[in-house]
């Protein structure tokens, strides 16, 4: 039986796609999970346009994170914090504070998941942090982390 996905499945295919598949696994697992429709000519139309509408959406998505990139690419984050004598910081400045940084800098919410921070920083000076903005879209922010005048 031909089916048409309607989200992706593991091992099988991405939405959209049309797969032969067996009767049993289409009738008792796909569409009744609502994974997939039969591969019906309508279906077909309907799923096409959807497809399209999601590409063209996905491809607006990408522009903006590319403009947004090229107005962040070059961006320096200044953080005082306070340090201790060794020249490590009382806390640490995270991913949540990074992100918090560039949506004033950007006037537009950045999820603190899209900050690629492995690690907290604890020591004050110049870190390279990556930012994903996109699948396909990465920019790099330097952030300096500077003590704090007492």
């Amino acid at each position: 039986m031909e089916v048409i996905l309607l989200k992706e499945v593991k091992r099988l295919g991405k939405r959209g796609e049309v797969k032969k598949v067996a009767d049993g696994y289409a009738r008792n697992y796909l569409i009744p999970r609502g994974l997939a429709v039969p591969a019906t000519p309508a279906a077909r139309s309907r799923i096409a346009e959807e497809v399209a509408v999601a590409k063209h959406q996905e491809m607006d998505e990408k522009a903006k994170a590319e403009a947004l990139a090229a107005k962040l690419d070059k961006t320096q984050l200044v953080f005082k914090a306070k340090v201790g004598e060794s020249g490590r910081l009382y806390g640490s400045i995270t991913n949540a504070h990074i992100a918090e940084k560039l949506s004033e800098i950007v006037g537009a919410e950045v999820d603190k998941r899209k900050v690629m921070l492995e690690d907290p920083i604890k020591e004050t000076g110049k870190t390279k942090v990556d930012v994903k903005l996109h699948p396909e879209v990465k920019v790099t922010v330097t952030v300096i982390v500077e003590p704090e005048s007492a």
